[in-house]
């Protein structure tokens, strides 16, 4: 657990750690029903201002997934380095429909919630 997280993240880790062992009270959470809870906070997240561009991202030592990447290393500027790729991107989509998505690069949440 990382004690550097904002409170907000730092409870959102925790939930999400008790659901993923079942420490809640029940089986673990389906892993779309996870993707779609992920999806919705992050466009919250983003009603408040912009996100964190990819940048300060992989500077707080937090993993890119390959498209992040890709968009991080062209020189597009801030505004574009603080968009949601995950908000365009087929794992999203995937993920939020079935369980066990066939999608598998790394540093992406929705294939974190898959492997539960």
């Amino acid at each position: 657990m990382n004690d550097n997280l904002p409170s907000d993240e730092h409870q959102l880790e925790t939930l999400a750690r008790r659901l993923e062992t079942g420490e809640a009270g029940g089986p673990p959470a389906p892993s779309y029903l996870k993707a779609n809870l992920y999806s919705a906070l992050v466009r919250r997240q983003q009603e408040s201002g912009p996100l964190l561009s990819l940048s300060e991202t992989k500077l707080a030592a937090r993993g890119l997934c390959v498209f992040e990447k890709l968009v991080q290393i062209l020189p597009l500027g801030e505004k574009v380095e603080s968009f949601n790729c995950c908000g365009v991107c087929h794992a999203r989509v995937l993920a939020e429909k079935m369980e066990n998505a066939p999608i598998y690069w790394d540093n992406c949440p929705y294939v974190g919630f898959q492997k539960a």
